[in-house]
């Protein structure tokens, strides 16, 4: 079949189609690393690359992280892409009119499902005229999916909750195995077999996001050829809400700072630990953190917990202490979020409180369950 992607450097042709990439994948399965690394093959290719971000509230790890890269992002809130359709289109539009991107990225909600009827499809059957759409990519964490899959022991979650992640993948054309950094070659291995024999309809890669081994496959699926044109999943509306509903959500802005100059990639840490002691035994799905110094907006750290018995991880550092910077925090776990609350203002108090001078101004902050989703269009076929 011809390559659906100009040679590199080679301009798009005027009134070409955009094309639509959409990445999901539950909570922690490292979406936002891999769609930063894949719209940088893009941009080294002389693509332009528009990136839209997903989440049920104001204050995201990931709007930050992506715009600390330098890539035009529009943030959608409020509520998944699914019920947000127009909302989503209305983003394109003003990516667009900034940056007149050749391809656009989509990071929905991490517990978001029927994504391919609710999204992919209304996109390619109304706006198929100005959108290619690209296979649906599910990305997820090893470590998880052992657990989630039975193949391991561990922590996990309720039965509902799983309902969503099997949904999730149920309706891939792609499903990526990420951070195959975590795992020794058999683990993986039995890995992809049991993902295969329960999603056959699935092509199964596995990559590092973070090294960069094995992208090159994924960057080949995701920037080339179609979307598949089966038929939608079911999926129980039911069964979907009350899973997305025993997800707590916890956002949180903050303006930290100190007299004198203090580590910020040890501030992430600490609050780290003292959040997921305060979660104890309820099951974490995502805890993410950046911290962006004041003086020099470039400098970021950015801190990942996807389990509550696995330890966080500094995927980005700061360079140097700084004296101030805007703290952002996404909490999200099987837990009532009235306790997420208490758990992030007490870890917040507890670092004021463990040096002089220092200050921990809340700018925001708010938690909730997610709401129903109720799509804004749901069509089975393509």
């Amino acid at each position: 079949m011809p390559s659906l992607e100009p040679e590199p450097g080679t301009p798009p042709s005027e009134g070409a189609r955009a094309r639509y990439v959409m990445v999901g994948g539950f909570l922690g399965a490292g979406k936002t690393t891999a769609i930063i690394r894949l719209a940088r093959h893009l941009t080294e290719r002389g693509r332009r690359v528009g990136l839209i971000t997903n989440d049920q509230s104001v204050g995201l790890v990931d709007t930050t992280l992506a715009r600390s890269q330098g890539f035009p992002v529009e943030e959608i809130t409020g509520g998944c892409f699914c019920c947000r359709f127009n909302t989503l289109m209305d983003a394109a539009d003003r990516l667009n009119e900034a940056a007149r991107p050749d391809v656009f990225i989509a990071e929905p909600v991490g517990s978001c499902t029927d994504l391919r009827a609710a999204v992919s499809y209304p996109l390619r059957r109304m706006y198929g005229d100005a959108f290619e759409i690209a296979p649906l990519s599910v990305l997820v964490d090893p470590l998880r999916a052992l657990r989630v899959l039975g193949l391991e022991t561990g922590r996990s979650f309720s039965s509902k909750v799983l309902y969503v992640y099997d949904r999730q993948l149920a309706e891939a054309d792609v499903i990526v195995v990420n951070k195959v950094d975590l795992l020794e070659g058999p683990r993986l291995e039995r890995l992809r077999e049991a993902l295969a024999a329960r999603y056959p309809r699935a092509d199964v890669l596995a990559m590092s996001a973070r090294d960069g081994s094995g992208v090159r496959s994924w960057f080949e699926r995701a920037t080339r050829g179609a979307m598949g044109l089966g038929k939608s999943p079911d999926v129980d509306y039911a069964v979907y809400a009350e899973g997305e509903a025993l997800l707590g959500w916890l956002n949180a802005t903050v303006h930290v700072s100190c007299d004198t100059p203090f580590d910020g990639n040890a501030l992430l840490r600490d609050l780290a630990a003292h959040m997921a002691d305060a979660v104890g035994a309820a099951e974490i799905a995502h805890l993410k953190m950046t911290l962006t110094a004041e003086e020099l907006s470039s400098d970021i750290a950015v801190l990942n917990l996807v389990a509550g018995d696995r330890g966080a991880e500094l995927a980005h550092r700061l360079n140097a202490p700084v004296d101030a910077g805007e703290l952002i925090v996404n909490l999200r776990a099987e837990e009532d979020p009235e306790r997420l609350n208490d758990a992030a203002l007490a870890a917040l108090a507890a670092w004021e409180s463990a040096g002089s001078g220092r200050r921990a101004a809340i700018e925001h902050i708010e938690h909730f369950r997610p709401g129903k989703p109720t799509p804004t269009w749901r069509m089975a076929t393509a």
